[in-house]
């Protein structure tokens, strides 16, 4: 556990100097410590130096953990079947990657009414590569007024994993596409609602807050190499 410690002050570090080095506003850019496979104890661990958001791939995985710190924030990122949107809608706060309408369509009709309204992103498919899922940026916006009548949903923003780059330059190509599509659905929708364009992770999170990532998903510098 001083590992994962140290590890998490890494972590917030790079964080902090990025914001400072491409003049972003301190503390503007959060932190999603995806912990998907990793066992509640290194949870609860993060969770006792401060860190309160949690992102999860496997279902079954998460409720057992979500049951255990439902004080925390939980957020889904992985793939969604429609066999699964139930369980999503009712124990999670966040959804990071609705892919299809149909899947939000779900999720809204599954959202338990005393729950407030679940937090989406829609997932897209910035370098439109054939072994992604995700909307087509020309998709975005159509499908983001139809999701915006939906009950029980907020839309907050958009969530992308682009085509793998060890450049920085063009790491930030393929984010920069990503801020022009928030910002345009910031316009479209109100910048008081969208607020939180997910993107960077440990191999490229100083390109994605250069080019506006409001949250950065990490794991594998804060847990290390997934089990």
């Amino acid at each position: 556990m001083d590992t994962l410690q140290k590890n998490y002050q890494q972590v917030i570090q790079r964080i902090a100097k990025a914001e400072q080095r491409f003049g972003r506003l301190e503390h503007s850019v959060s932190l999603l410590a995806v912990s998907k496979t990793k066992p509640i104890e290194m949870v609860n661990a993060l969770a006792a130096i401060g860190q309160t958001a949690f992102g999860e791939n496997y279902l079954q995985e998460a409720l057992e953990k979500i049951e255990h710190r439902p004080d925390l924030e939980w957020h889904f990122i992985g793939p969604i079947q429609s066999n699964k949107t139930k369980p999503i809608a009712q124990h999670f706060d966040w959804v990071e990657s609705v892919d299809r309408l149909k899947i939000a369509q779900r999720l809204s009709a599954q959202r338990p009414a005393d729950k407030p309204a679940l937090n989406i992103l829609l997932q897209v498919n910035i370098s439109q590569e054939d072994t992604k899922s995700g909307f087509m940026p020309d998709e975005v916006l159509d499908v983001a007024r139809q999701i915006a009548l939906l009950p029980g949903l907020a839309i907050r923003g958009l969530m992308a994993i682009p085509k793998i780059e060890t450049e920085f330059d063009k790491q930030r190509g393929g984010f920069c596409r990503m801020k022009t599509l928030f910002s345009e659905l910031q316009t479209q929708l109100g910048s008081n609602q969208v607020d939180t364009l997910s993107i960077g992770m440990s191999s490229d999170l100083e390109a994605a807050i250069a080019e506006g990532s409001t949250q950065v998903r990490i794991g594998t510098d804060l847990f290390g190499s997934r089990a």
